[in-house]
């Protein structure tokens, strides 16, 4: 009996991994197959604008998350000042805001007659004022949409980095005379390495995978292309090598960022043990730098376009009244709900399999399995077409049986699936760092007293690990209430989230109705933040 339980759940949890893996294997195969003209012709003339625009794009990015993540999380983990407490919660909510809906903010307010025009208008009078304000378009609005929109990636892991620092290091640096300045870039920021590279990483992988901000800027990536490819020219297997392209690229910097660390440590030396650090009482023109300095960062990133949002709601209260929220509402809960209950299930048979059979192979697909959140939304959702045109023509037709695509391709469940593929990473590591801290000897002890495989999984496990599944499920909510891609291409006939309704407007110059669901979704999105900000930012030695 010991032995079945074991097999069951290996099966179970080898078949998760499986369904899990095949769009990503479905990419990487995407290399070798045959395409349209249309390839040919784009590899000659745009294919390397997507490749300059994408790198440009990222670069830019990347330095203005680092300027500003970095620098927020050490003001508020070294300095007192008025307002740290407040900034140290307030300054993640900017995840709130999806960067296309700060593309849809930023360009309404600069914008000719906008709402920066209005202000000086109401202050000033009359006045031609268009010539006077600056234009934040194309690539310079998409790199500073993504940045406000994304720095919180950076912040929170440098900002936990720079918590657990121990003060033996600063004494050190103080001891051999260096300034704060440079113990800042000496000691506290090489230390931290590994958690801003993390964050970094994480940004990267966001922005090659930006299709909102992007494509309202009309800047061609490859992102845009492989979107492009498909439904422009309906080039599938070409859109799956552009995906490819962009996977190696992902990758690549991950590599590129190993090799360049080779064989630093980054744990502290000393032998004094953890030395909680100490903060520094900021006062006068100092404490005032510190306090502007966060609350510029957050109104730029939060405030802004929550209030341009909400100003144009309020100034076209025919949009709001047009917009149709209750059916809205419930399709977007309902694709919440469905998804996260999905994820966390499994999630859970997947991680209690790999502890009872200790398979490292199982070990190896899950791993690989997992790799589904570093690749982009809109990767996965034409791989997920790919692979079920494929298994349709080769499969299902050689024995018979009806096509299978309705049900999978424009419907509710081929969405939760490519849901479920993006975002198993977040569920499935979220489990294993819960079951981490469950010792295998109580385990060994419920078998003792009689307790069954399953029973051991249901009456011990999932009560413990019950905490950890709200905040994954928390989590997951936020990351499908925002997400837009993988919804916009594979959601039902007619069927609109907040996300997408805000999008079809905004691509049809409607950014004042726009504004309406995008202001729904940053309210949603904030609130799933503030409920899961204590666990995000605890900190265990306060």
């Amino acid at each position: 009996m010991y032995y079945k339980n074991i097999n069951i759940w290996y099966f179970a949890t080898f078949l998760i991994s499986l369904v899990v893996a095949i769009p990503i294997i479905t990419v990487f195969s995407s290399f070798f197959q045959n395409t349209s003209n249309f390839s040919e012709i784009l590899r000659n003339t745009f294919l390397f604008e997507y490749i300059y625009n994408s790198i440009v794009l990222l670069v830019g990015v990347l330095f203005l998350t680092f300027i500003i993540g970095v620098g927020c999380a050490y003001l508020v983990s070294f300095y007192d000042f008025p307002g740290v407490n407040f900034f140290k919660w307030a300054l993640i909510l900017s995840f709130a805001v999806p960067p296309y809906i700060y593309a849809y903010s930023l360009t309404a307010f600069f914008e000719n007659y906008g709402t920066a025009f209005t202000i000086l208008k109401f202050i000033f009078g009359e006045g031609n004022y268009n010539k006077l304000i600056y234009k934040f378009d194309g690539m310079e609005g998409a790199i500073l949409s993504l940045s406000f929109s994304l720095f919180a990636y950076v912040y929170i892991l440098t900002r936990a980095s720079f918590f657990y620092q121990s003060q033996n290091m600063i004494d050190l640096g103080k001891n051999l005379g260096f300034s704060k300045v440079k113990s800042l870039f000496s000691i506290i920021i090489p230390s931290a390495r590994p958690a801003i590279v993390a964050g970094l990483s994480l940004v990267a992988m966001e922005t090659l995978a930006d299709f909102g901000a992007v494509d309202f800027f009309g800047i061609s990536t490859l992102t845009t292309g492989i979107y492009n490819s498909w439904l422009s020219f309906d080039d599938l297997a070409f859109a799956n090598q552009l995906s490819f392209y962009l996977l190696i690229f992902i990758f690549g910097l991950f590599v590129l960022e190993n090799l360049s660390r080779k064989k630093a440590k980054y744990h502290s030396p000393t032998k004094g043990g953890f030395k909680k650090k100490e903060k520094y009482n900021l006062f006068g023109w100092k404490s005032f730098f510190a306090f502007f300095a966060c609350f510029f960062v957050l109104f730029l990133s939060f405030i802004f376009p929550l209030s341009q949002m909400l100003y144009w709601t309020i100034i076209f209260p025919k949009n709001f009244i047009d917009l149709n929220f209750i059916e809205l509402s419930i399709n977007t809960l309902y694709l919440v709900i469905l998804s996260s209950i999905t994820l966390i299930i499994f999630s859970f048979i997947s991680n209690y399999g790999n502890r009872v059979s200790r398979s490292k192979f199982l070990n190896i697909l899950t791993t690989f399995s997992v790799s589904g959140y570093a690749i982009p939304g809109i990767i996965l959702a034409v791989a997920f077409i790919s692979f079920i045109a494929w298994f349709d023509n080769s499969v299902i037709k050689f024995f018979g049986f009806d096509p299978i695509k309705k049900f999978f391709i424009g419907s509710i469940f081929g969405l939760v699936l490519v849901y479920f593929v993006r975002f198993y990473s977040l569920a499935c590591n979220g489990i294993k760092s819960g079951y981490e801290k469950i010792n295998r000897s109580i385990d060994e002890s419920a078998y003792l007293i009689g307790y069954s495989k399953f029973k051991t999984f249901t009456n011990i496990h999932i009560p413990y690990l019950r905490n950890s599944a709200l905040l994954i499920g928390i989590l997951i909510s936020l990351e499908i209430v925002r997400e837009l891609p993988i919804t916009l291409i594979l959601r039902p006939f007619n069927f609109e989230t907040f996300a997408t309704t805000a999008y079809i407007y905004a691509s049809q110059d409607l950014l004042e109705a726009a504004a309406v669901p995008s202001l729904f979704l940053i309210i949603i999105a904030s609130f799933f933040i503030l409920f899961t900000s204590k666990y995000i930012l605890r900190e265990r030695h306060e």
